[in-house]
């Protein structure tokens, strides 16, 4: 199982935009087995202070892919390649 992770914090609207597009990606049947996980970077000091001006980051499995938006074409590629599977076979 691929894993997901949103750093993040509460009341963060680029946290919850990118939240937006991996939840709505992550519907797709074909994507079903990608855990979304997200972590509150006020929950650990380190983390507050390595990632308070990138919010949000966008993690797959460990590799840091985006900060403050979604790429969800960029996304919607590595995952397909990771399954592989086609856009043709089951994502838009």
């Amino acid at each position: 199982m691929r894993t997901l992770t949103v750093l993040g914090r509460s009341g963060c609207h680029l946290c919850d935009d990118a939240l937006a597009v991996l939840r709505r990606l992550l519907s797709e049947p074909a994507l079903a087995d990608v855990r979304l996980e997200e972590v509150d970077i006020e929950s650990d000091e380190a983390l507050l202070a390595g990632y308070l001006e990138r919010i949000p980051v966008i993690v797959l499995d460990g590799e840091e892919l985006y900060d403050f938006f979604v790429d969800e074409a960029d996304l919607r590629t590595r995952l397909s390649r990771a399954a592989g599977i086609s856009q043709a076979d089951g994502l838009e």
